[in-house]
């Protein structure tokens, strides 16, 4: 569960402390800028060129997720096929920020081995 939780808070995935991305002004409708280094273990995020490829096809199932459950929630108030597509359309367009941070987040988290602390 702590590992979720700094996920969420968009830690380092090695020591779990520093931030991985600029916390510089409003981070909701602006690609979020990501450290290079982590500022506390001086871990390298990319670890190496095109390691966040793959972070593309978890951003992919996080969208397809997101539309499914739009689309099964906003069935139950709408019933313009048109209307939910538009809806659709909107969410994805605001969670893409969103995605895309999240996405690369799990990738580093599956990919880095957490240091033992003692």
């Amino acid at each position: 569960m702590a590992r979720i939780n700094n996920i969420l808070k968009g830690k380092c995935p090695k020591c779990e402390t520093g931030a991985v991305f600029n916390k510089q002004g409003n981070q909701f409708l602006a690609i979020p800028k990501m450290n290079e280094k982590c500022p506390n273990c001086n871990h390298k995020f990319e670890v190496e060129p095109g390691f966040f490829f793959g972070a593309m096809y978890v951003s992919y199932g996080m969208t397809v997720a997101e539309c499914i459950a739009i689309y099964i929630i906003s069935s139950f108030f709408i019933s313009s096929l048109l209307k939910i597509f538009i809806l659709i359309v909107i969410s994805i367009l605001l969670l893409s920020f969103v995605n895309y941070k999240y996405s690369r987040l799990l990738w580093m988290y599956l990919f880095t081995k957490k240091v033992a602390t003692s």
